[in-house]
């Protein structure tokens, strides 16, 4: 990856992106996608901040963030409307990687927000208070849920990205998922859209996984990504070492998806969205 990490930048883009990670499916890769995507822009050149918005605070731990009950977090920016500027902290070891993290405060987010006004725009006016002028990316992983953190992180970004995994009940819920995106869409956000699905925990020696694989392309085109991430064991470790597996086994099958995932991304022209 050191050797990778040298190769001539990839496209910047000529604004920065803000996509949400998003699947209220539980167990589908999203906290793993955020923070490995993230990890190998950042490794390539682009500047990237990944906005923590899950309570289990995942994402935080795998990035290496210090978390303790005085931890600063995406929390007081919701809630208190601290700046994120002020929250983000760097990634070690990855230059152009900053994570505003989330502490176990954000479990009682949902029902503090109901009473604050404008409470669906939360995050997008904090965004805008942003000067993402020096940021490429904004990565948000999403709640397993669609409750108003969701709709927070959908209200703010422009492209929502799906994690599918190649299993049985992939499809499962998707149907809702993509009802919400067009409700917000709709009502709160005119410029969002679905522009990314990647296929997750695919094992080639099962019928299954080709078989969920071929009826996501057929369904959704060319918003599915032609990398494929496979089931790894070494992307399941890497978290416990609080790393993402960029940096805890770069050879590994799935930092190498996740890297050629990262490059289509980067390379694919922007605002290729779903109406």
């Amino acid at each position: 990856m050191a050797g990778r990490g040298h190769e001539e930048p990839w496209p910047r883009p000529k604004a920065c992106r803000v996509i949400s990670v998003a699947n209220q499916k539980g167990g589908v890769g999203k906290t793993t996608t955020t923070v490995n995507i993230a990890a190998a822009l950042a490794m390539h050149g682009q500047r990237v901040l990944v906005v923590d918005l899950d309570p289990q605070g995942n994402a935080s731990t795998a990035l290496g963030m210090e978390r303790d009950a005085q931890t600063r977090s995406i929390y007081h920016c919701l809630v208190e409307d601290e700046e994120i500027r002020k929250l983000a902290q760097p990634v070690p070891d990855i230059p152009n990687l900053w994570c505003a993290p989330a502490t176990i405060d954000l479990a009682g987010a949902e029902i503090e927000l109901v009473s604050l006004v404008a409470r669906e725009a939360r995050l997008k006016r904090a965004f805008a208070a942003y000067d993402t002028s020096d940021l490429d990316y904004i990565l948000i992983d999403c709640p397993p849920s669609l409750g108003l953190l969701t709709v927070n992180a959908m209200v703010a970004c422009d492209e929502v990205m799906i994690p599918i995994q190649c299993e049985y009940y992939a499809l499962e819920g998707l149907g809702q998922l993509l009802r919400n995106v067009e409700l917000v869409k709709s009502h709160l956000n005119t410029g969002l859209s679905i522009s990314t699905i990647l296929l997750t925990m695919y094992d080639g020696r099962t019928r299954l996984s080709q078989q969920v694989a071929d009826e996501v392309r057929s369904h959704f085109g060319e918003l599915v990504l032609k990398t494929l991430v496979p089931r790894s064991v070494r992307v399941s470790e890497a978290p416990s070492y609080a790393q993402s597996v960029m940096t805890y086994d770069p050879a590994s099958t799935g930092a190498v998806a996740y890297l050629e995932a990262a490059r289509e991304i980067a390379h694919r022209a922007e605002g290729v969205g779903a109406d």
